[in-house]
């Protein structure tokens, strides 16, 4: 009897613990802003062959681009846009920003070849993240980041040209369309953003 209350006493001191790491969970999922990004549900496949949710990236300023790996026009000045921001904001000494490119073409960007597209393109830091996700997910995304995309043949898309900012609670705070659009208007507002 003695060995029971004190089990009794080991389980609720347990669950007493358990309680508030869950509560507080559910209260910075509850306090994220309606127009972040991390309350999509969509669960997405890294260049590393990992899953990941957008919440993963919370407390993170990122600068998201969408593209696709085959591309052979707008694809190549996006990514280089995405490099010489990069080291731009880097040179501020801004390190925690996140790089992120999401593939309008999940079919045929399979993890494997991100990840040989990423050491081609030189961007295999930590800092470069490629995302692959399900066709209906990359769709809302897009939605989202009002960018526009179309397959005009089995290999080729036609889409828009937009690098968003979004800040640390994964609200869009930026976007710039076009190409080569590399300025110190986009630095100067990631820069703003990371050093909230």
């Amino acid at each position: 009897m003695k060995y029971l209350g004190i089990f009794i006493a080991a389980l609720f001191l347990i669950s007493c613990q358990e309680k508030p790491q869950q509560a507080q969970l559910d209260f910075e999922e509850e306090s994220w802003d309606e127009l972040s990004i991390y309350q999509l549900p969509s669960v997405w496949n890294t260049q590393e062959g990992e899953t990941i949710e957008f919440k993963e990236l919370q407390g993170k300023p990122l600068v998201v681009v969408m593209i696709y790996t085959a591309c052979r026009t707008a694809c190549p000045r996006l990514v280089a846009d995405m490099r010489i921001i990069e080291e731009r904001v880097s040179s501020k000494k801004m390190k925690d920003v996140q790089y992120v490119l999401v593939s309008i073409d999940p079919v045929t960007d399979t993890p494997e070849k991100m990840s040989q597209f990423a050491i081609e393109n030189g961007l295999n830091g930590p800092q470069w993240l490629f995302l692959q996700g399900t066709e209906d997910s990359v769709r809302d995304f897009a939605n989202i980041m009002a960018v526009k995309y179309k397959q005009i043949n089995p290999i080729d898309f036609s889409h828009s040209n937009i690098i968003s900012v979004f800040d640390r609670n994964g609200v869009m705070q930026y976007q710039k369309e076009g190409l080569g659009l590399v300025n110190d208007e986009i630095i100067k507002k990631i820069v703003t953003i990371a050093r909230k």
